[in-house]
C-alpha cells in the first residue's frame, strides 16, 4: 500500500522538519520517517473499520425497529443493508480483525460521528436506489459501498477533524490513503471469504528501502547536491526559491543520482506535482526548469549515467 508517491510525500516532509528543528539526527529522523509512513497503514485499516462500524450501528438500528413491529404486529424492517455481502466479507476479514486488534484500533469513542454517516447514508439517493433495486448479485452490494465511501467518506470535513484530533501523521494522509482503501473495495472478492487479503503494508522489500535510501542520501550528500544546483544554474536567481523549493531539488537530485532504473522524467514530475502542493504557486514551473538543466548538466559532466530526450 505504501507506494512510492506516499514515500516521496513523507520525505519532503520529513526532510523539511529536519533542517528546521535544528536537532540533526539521522537516525531519530529515519526512524520517525518509517513511524510516520506505518501511521498512514494504520490509517488504512482504521477507514476499512469505518465501514464495518457504520454496518454494525445500522444491524443494531434494524434491530430495534424489527423489536418494535413484532411487538406492535407491523411490518418487519428490510434486512437488505445489512445483509451486504461486501460488508459482511469485510467485517468478518481476518487480516483486517487482526491488525486492529493487535494496533487496538475502533470507532467506540466515536459514536456519534458514525451514527451521523448512517444518518446521511439512510437519507441518500444512493441507500433509496439500493434498497429499491432488483439486482441482489455481490458486485451491486460491492459498488453500494464504494458509492457510500466516495459521497460521505472521502471528502468528509467532520472526518478530517477528527482523524487530526487522533493523529498528526494523518494530517496530510488521507487523500492518498483514501484511492487505497477504494482500490480495496474494488478488489473484494467473494471467493475469498475471510481470507481475502488486503494491501500489504508495502508492496515489497525494495520500496521500504527506497523510503530509507532516499531519505539517508537527501541528508548525507546535501553539500553536493546543493553544490550541483549552483553550477548547473548559474543563470538562475536562487534568491527566488522558497526554501522549500531547495528542499525538494535536493530531495530530487537524490532520486535522480541513487536510483538508477527511475528514469529522469519521471523524478522531474514527481517533484515538480510536490511543489505544487507543498510549496509557492510559481514553484512548479520554477522547479521543472531548474531541474532540467541541472541534470542535463549532470548528465554532460558524466555524473548523473541517464538519459534524456534532446530539447524540442
Amino acid at each position: 500500500m505504501i507506494n512510492r508517491e506516499l514515500i516521496r510525500i513523507k520525505v519532503v516532509q520529513l526532510t523539511y522538519a529536519y533542517y528546521q528543528n535544528g536537532n540533526h539526527n539521522m537516525s531519530n529522523a529515519e526512524k520517525e520517517l518509517l513511524f510516520s509512513l506505518s501511521k498512514a497503514y494504520e490509517l488504512y485499516n482504521y477507514l476499512l473499520l469505518l465501514m464495518v462500524a457504520v454496518t454494525r450501528e445500522m444491524s443494531h438500528r434494524v434491530e430495534i425497529l424489527t423489536t418494535r413491529a413484532q411487538r406492535e404486529g407491523t411490518p418487519e424492517p428490510s434486512t437488505r443493508f445489512v445483509d451486504n455481502r461486501f460488508a459482511l466479507q469485510l467485517m468478518g476479514n481476518k487480516q483486517l480483525m487482526r491488525y486492529v486488534e493487535e494496533k487496538h484500533l475502533a470507532w467506540d469513542d466515536d459514536v456519534e460521528f458514525v451514527r451521523r454517516i448512517c444518518n446521511m447514508v439512510e437519507q441518500s439517493d444512493i441507500y433509496a436506489q439500493y434498497m429499491q433495486c432488483k439486482e441482489t448479485d455481490y458486485e451491486t452490494d460491492r459498488e453500494l459501498w464504494r458509492k457510500i465511501y466516495r459521497s460521505f467518506i472521502q471528502d468528509n470535513e467532520d472526518l478530517d477533524a477528527l482523524l487530526e484530533e487522533k493523529s498528526l501523521y494523518w494530517n496530510d494522509d488521507k487523500e492518498v490513503v483514501d484511492t487505497f482503501v477504494l482500490k480495496t473495495i474494488k478488489r473484494f472478492d467473494p471467493k475469498n471469504g475471510r481470507s481475502q487479503e488486503l494491501l500489504p503494508e508495502y508492496n515489497d522489500v525494495e520500496d521500504k528501502e527506497f523510503a530509507s535510501k532516499l531519505f539517508r542520501s537527501t541528508i548525507l550528500n546535501a553539500d553536493t547536491y546543493q553544490r550541483y544546483m549552483t553550477e548547473a544554474s548559474r543563470n538562475w536567481d536562487f534568491s527566488r526559491l522558497a526554501y522549500m523549493d531547495v528542499v525538494i531539488m535536493q530531495i530530487a537530485l537524490a532520486e535522480m543520482l541513487t536510483f538508477a532504473n527511475i528514469p529522469v522524467s519521471v523524478t522531474i514530475n514527481e517533484y515538480v506535482d510536490l511543489a505544487k502542493i507543498y510549496s509557492t504557486p510559481k514553484s512548479g514551473g520554477y522547479i521543472n526548469g531548474m531541474l532540467d538543466a541541472i541534470a542535463r548538466h549532470l548528465i554532460r559532466q558524466g555524473v548523473l549515467m541517464k538519459s534524456m530526450p534532446e530539447r524540442g
